[in-house]
């Protein structure tokens, strides 16, 4: 580890909770990390919202897997690249119904399928509108979703998925991915990748960490996101 330059990070599972502000002595580390080294989170969800998320954590964001790319700047996030595809909706909400109907994942709440303005889909199985704790509850070791995994990988022939979030599936259009957007910064900071290390919880079949996980990238598991700060202080000594 001693010729780590950049310390890369996901964000829900690894320094907070599903979609919960940063807990004091979690911020704390970052601040003496960011002293020490430089620091990007690599996200499934818009720059905007990590930035939110983070309360204003003055750290680059690269979001919706390398579609959306944003900096701070002078303490305010600045978005320096939005890309987006276009998606037949119609189409996609068929492969959704294909699903929910294989296995029987019809009682949701809210929409079916969420379409984001990037072109990444959210395939929620409890629904858009779904309780936070509903969601929390439903597969937190995500073996329900590894079971129908595969099957959604065939439907959605053509893009990548993940098991994301904490009940859903997070579809991108290829080459999205979070090794893809890592990659994307580095070669934006003209980094190497020895000099990487990413924190990421979700490195099984299917999760959407599991990319840099298998690239050859140091990666540091974290199980438990209350494990973060303990874990990333290695890298301060």
């Amino acid at each position: 580890m001693d010729n780590i330059k950049l310390v890369a990070m996901d964000m829900d599972g690894t320094l907070t909770q599903h979609k919960s502000k940063l807990e004091p002595e979690c911020r704390q580390v970052l601040t003496e990390l960011s002293e020490k080294y430089d620091l990007v989170m690599i996200c499934a969800g818009g720059c905007k919202r990590v930035y939110e998320q983070l309360e204003g954590f003055p750290v680059d964001i690269m979001g919706f897997y390398g579609m959306q790319y944003s900096e701070n700047v002078n303490g305010h996030i600045v978005i320096r690249e939005d890309i987006r595809t276009d998606v037949d909706r119609e189409k996609i909400s068929g492969y959704a119904d294909i699903i929910r109907k294989d296995f029987g994942l019809n009682d949701y709440c809210g929409d079916p399928v969420e379409f984001h303005d990037s072109g990444m889909i959210t395939f929620p199985i409890l629904g858009t509108r779904a309780a936070l704790s509903d969601k929390l509850a439903y597969d937190p070791d995500r073996a329900k979703r590894r079971k129908y995994y595969r099957r959604v990988c065939e439907v959605f022939k053509g893009y990548n998925v993940f098991v994301g979030g904490t009940s859903s599936f997070d579809i991108t259009p290829e080459p999205y991915c979070k090794s893809y957007a890592l990659e994307k910064y580095i070669t934006y900071r003209n980094i190497n990748r020895e000099n990487v290390v990413f924190f990421g919880d979700d490195y099984g079949e299917g999760g959407n960490d599991s990319d840099v996980f298998n690239s050859g990238i140091t990666f540091v598991k974290i199980d438990d996101y209350r494990d973060f700060p303990n874990t990333a202080r290695k890298l301060l000594l």
